[in-house]
C-alpha cells in the first residue's frame, strides 16, 4: 500500500511492482537486477540460447522481465520479442559499427518497445474491436500522437485502477488447447490450461516446434469475454506456497477494495446513462434473473466487471462498450504522456534506422522475420490478430471441446 484507508481517504492506494510506462518492461524488467540478468552482455543483445529459446532459471521458468503467472502464451510472445530486439541490434550495429553494447541495447529497446506499442494500438485493438471506424481511428491515433507534445492531462501518469478494472479479461483464456501442425493441420497434442502453465510452458516449447505453437494460436479463437465463461482452473486456482483462490472472485474484490465504482455509478462518471433494470443491463433473460437474485434486486449493487461481461456487445466488439470508453482514453494517454512516443520520437533519439524499423513493423512482419515457415498461414492476412489461413486438411475441421457454462 502507498496510503492506508483513513476517515479522510476511505480508499487505500497501492503501488505496482512493475513500471506503468509502455517501455517493454515485460521483456526488460523494471529494475537493474532484472535488466542485468536478461542481457547477453555483448552487441546490445538479450540472452537467448542456441535453440532460439529463452534461458530458464532454477525453477524452470524463462528468464525475462516479468514471469509472474507464466504460461505458454507469454513464453511465445517474450521469445518472439526477444528475437526482435536482437534483430534490431543487428541492423543498428551494421549502420553504427562503433556503438558500444549499451548504445546498441538502449536504442534497440526503444525501437522494440515502440514496435509493441504500435502493434497494440493499430492491430490488437482493431482485432478485438473489429469495426472499420476503430481501425481508422486508432491508426489516426497512433499517427497523430507521434507528432504531438507530451501531455499528462492534468494528472501524474499512471495506469489507473479503472483501466485495470476494464482489462479483467481472463475469459479470453480457453480451458483446453489443441496444438496442430502448421504444415498439414494434423492434431499433435491436446492439453488443458493447467498443462500449459508455469514449467509446463517450457516443456511444451522444447518438445513442439514454435511454428506449430504459434500456428495453433493463430488459427484458434479465444474465449468470449462474457458471463459464465471464466476458465474453470482459475475458479479453484492452486499456486505453490499460496492459498487456493477463485480468481474471478478476487477480481471483483480487488475493484471493491480499491474503490472502483459499481457498474451504474461507473457509467454515470463517464457521462453514460445508468441502466434502470436487469433486463436493460443484459438481453439474456436467464442472466437477468440470475443477476437479480445475486444482487437481491438492487441494480445499483452490480459490480463493474459483472456489468461489463453482461451488457450487450455492439456489432464487431469483443468486449463491452463501457469498457472501451476507458480503454480508448488510457490507450491514448499511454502514448501522449511518454516523450518517446511524442517529442522524442525522432531520429536523434531512435536513430534513422530505428525509426524506419518502427514505421515498417507490424505483427505479421515480426512473426515472419523470425518464423518464415508461417508465410502460408499469414499470406494475405491483413491483421495478425484476425484468424490466420488454415492448411487444407486443418480447414476441413478438427474436433473441438466447447467450454460448458461455468459459475
Amino acid at each position: 500500500k502507498t496510503r492506508p484507508a483513513t476517515a479522510a481517504h476511505p480508499v487505500p492506494t497501492f503501488q505496482n511492482h512493475e513500471t506503468h510506462w509502455w517501455d517493454g518492461s515485460q521483456i526488460y524488467g523494471s529494475n537493474t537486477d532484472t535488466l542485468r540478468r536478461v542481457r547477453a552482455g555483448h552487441d546490445g543483445k538479450l540472452a537467448i540460447g542456441a535453440d532460439r529459446l529463452l534461458p530458464v532459471d532454477a525453477d524452470g521458468i524463462e528468464v525475462t522481465g516479468v514471469t509472474g503467472n507464466w504460461w505458454v502464451g507469454l513464453g511465445l510472445l517474450h521469445t518472439l520479442f526477444t528475437l526482435e530486439h536482437n534483430a534490431v541490434c543487428d541492423r543498428l550495429q551494421k549502420a553504427h559499427p562503433h556503438w558500444s553494447d549499451d548504445e546498441l541495447f538502449d536504442h534497440a529497446r526503444l525501437v522494440n518497445a515502440a514496435v509493441m506499442a504500435k502493434i497494440h494500438t493499430v492491430e490488437w485493438t482493431p482485432g478485438i474491436i473489429a469495426t472499420r471506424t476503430i481501425d481508422v481511428a486508432l491508426n489516426g491515433n497512433w499517427n497523430t500522437i507521434r507528432r504531438s507534445k507530451p501531455d499528462h492531462h492534468a494528472a501524474p501518469y499512471s495506469l489507473t485502477e479503472e483501466f485495470v478494472s476494464v482489462y479483467r479479461m481472463h475469459p479470453l483464456i480457453p480451458d483446453e488447447f489443441q496444438f496442430v501442425s502448421h504444415q498439414n493441420g494434423a492434431l499433435l497434442e491436446a492439453r488443458t490450461l493447467e498443462q500449459v502453465l508455469a514449467q509446463n510452458s517450457r516443456q511444451l516449447m522444447t518438445t513442439m516446434p514454435v511454428e506449430d505453437l504459434l500456428y495453433s494460436f493463430g488459427t484458434s479463437h479465444p474465449g468470449a469475454i462474457r458471463l459464465h465463461n471464466h476458465p474453470r482452473l482459475f475458479q479453484r486456482f492452486e499456486r505453490p506456497n499460496a492459498p487456493l483462490i477463485d480468481l474471478g472472485a478476487v477480481d471483483i474484490l480487488r475493484d471493491r477494495e480499491r474503490g472502483v465504482p459499481r457498474y451504474n455509478q461507473f457509467r454515470r462518471l463517464f457521462n453514460m446513462d445508468p441502466v434502470r433494470s436487469f433486463e436493460e443491463l443484459t438481453d439474456n433473460p436467464t442472466w437477468a434473473e440470475e443477476l437479480r437474485r445475486v444482487y437481491e434486486g438492487n441494480i445499483e449493487r452490480v459490480d463493474l466487471m459483472i456489468g461489463l461481461f453482461a451488457e450487450p456487445l455492439p456489432e464487431g466488439f469483443g468486449f463491452s462498450e463501457t469498457a472501451f470508453r476507458v480503454f480508448l482514453l488510457m490507450a491514448s494517454r499511454r502514448l501522449q504522456s511518454d516523450r518517446f512516443f511524442t517529442s522524442d520520437y525522432r531520429e536523434e533519439i531512435y536513430s534513422k534506422e530505428g525509426l524506419q524499423w518502427v514505421e515498417e513493423a507490424n505483427m505479421a512482419r515480426v512473426l515472419l522475420r523470425h518464423y518464415p515457415k508461417l508465410a502460408p498461414a499469414l499470406g494475405g492476412v491483413k491483421n495478425a490478430f484476425a484468424p490466420w489461413n488454415k492448411v487444407a486438411s486443418h480447414a476441413a475441421g478438427l474436433p473441438r471441446t466447447p467450454r460448458p457454462a461455468g459459475v
